[in-house]
């Protein structure tokens, strides 16, 4: 029952474009596939009908994809994105398509705030439960796609992933020292866009960058990741108050790679880490201040509990960081995560 909610979900969302309002997200794949996901698929339908109303139709597209690196990045080209993805994915399989093509969208994983990879993650996700459903294979090309019309390198990224020299594991410390040492940009106004293009000139930025740099062995590449998003969990609780919608993509960002390690070559885990951690090191340095508050008192609850107030609450970033957030609570058990998705709640 649960898996037909979700393809009909997609059906009626694969109608709509991958941006609305300029150039908002389209939330909806997301926040569907995670309320399913955790057992909510009564509430989808409802609150489709209440989300579809603001989206943008599908965009058009203006001529075929024959070179894609003069297309990458290209937003006019969205509509021929989607399009060539959808035939990908009817000619190819979906794991050869992700792995030819992770690679590739890596570097750029700002694109649309890091929604791009944020929506791959959640379509790896469903794909993994049913790989032959249609309508799971076309969430994940335009997902694909719209990460390809919005790539965006995030600055210091192409050294860490051109970094071959070898690490020792990362481990808790080296993520919350990292995240401690991340320096902040001067003016923190504007959008996610305007306030990226500030880090080149944050001296400190680069240095701060590369104080967590890529393993070379996947199983560390694993660790790392998961490391990164318990204390990016953790960090919400100290700075989400001053942005409390763009400081959830400094945790589901790293969450999305997460996800998708089990579908990639183990050859990819690495940069993978140094891409996510480039992504929760940006967002952290544009939009938290430079000191944290004490963490709030929330009423606690069971992980079940956290969800389904995030289901209640109904807005698709609570949604989507209750979800990331119980991924991080089920290997670290950290109770502290739990309280997350409520502060959300009250912010937004």
């Amino acid at each position: 029952m649960s898996d037909g909610v979700l393809d009909e979900a997609y059906e009626r969302l694969h109608r709509t474009g991958p941006e609305y309002q300029g150039w908002l997200s389209n939330h909806g794949p997301m926040a569907v596939e995670a309320l399913v996901r955790h057992g909510h698929p009564h509430r989808v339908h409802r609150w489709l009908d209440d989300y579809l109303g603001r989206l943008d139709e599908l965009p058009r597209g203006l001529h075929p994809v024959d070179d894609w690196r003069s297309a990458l990045g290209d937003p006019k080209r969205a509509g021929d994105w989607l399009a060539y993805f959808d035939r990908q994915l009817r000619e190819h399989p979906w794991r050869a398509v992700l792995g030819t093509w992770w690679p590739r969208l890596l570097p750029g994983i700002a694109a649309g705030a890091t929604h791009g990879a944020i929506r791959v993650g959640h379509a790896v996700r469903a794909l993994e439960a049913d790989d032959e459903s249609p309508r799971r294979l076309a969430e994940l090309g335009q997902a694909l796609g719209y990460w390809a019309a919005r790539w965006q390198p995030i600055p210091g990224t192409d050294q860490l992933l051109a970094d071959e020299t070898p690490r020792p594991g990362t481990d808790d410390n080296d993520v919350a020292a990292a995240l401690a040492g991340l320096p902040r940009i001067e003016d923190q106004t504007g959008g996610v866009r305007d306030r990226l293009e500030q880090l080149p000139a944050v001296p400190r930025w680069e240095p701060a960058l590369a104080t967590l740099r890529p393993v070379r062995s996947p199983a560390e590449a694993e660790r790392g990741l998961t490391t990164l998003v318990h204390r990016a969990g953790l960090d919400y609780l100290r700075f989400g108050h001053a942005a409390p919608v763009m400081l959830v993509h400094a945790v589901t960002a790293p969450t999305a790679v997460l996800r998708t390690l089990p579908a990639l070559d183990r050859g990819l885990w690495a940069p993978s880490l140094a891409a996510a951690w480039a992504a929760t090191a940006a967002m952290t340095s544009v939009y938290a201040p430079a000191k944290g508050i004490a963490p709030p008192t929330v009423t606690p609850a069971t992980p079940a509990e956290v969800f389904a107030r995030a289901a209640r609450h109904g807005d698709e970033h609570v949604v989507k960081l209750a979800d990331a957030i119980l991924d991080a609570y089920a290997t670290s058990a950290d109770e502290r995560l739990l309280t997350a998705p409520g502060y959300a709640g009250q912010l937004i």
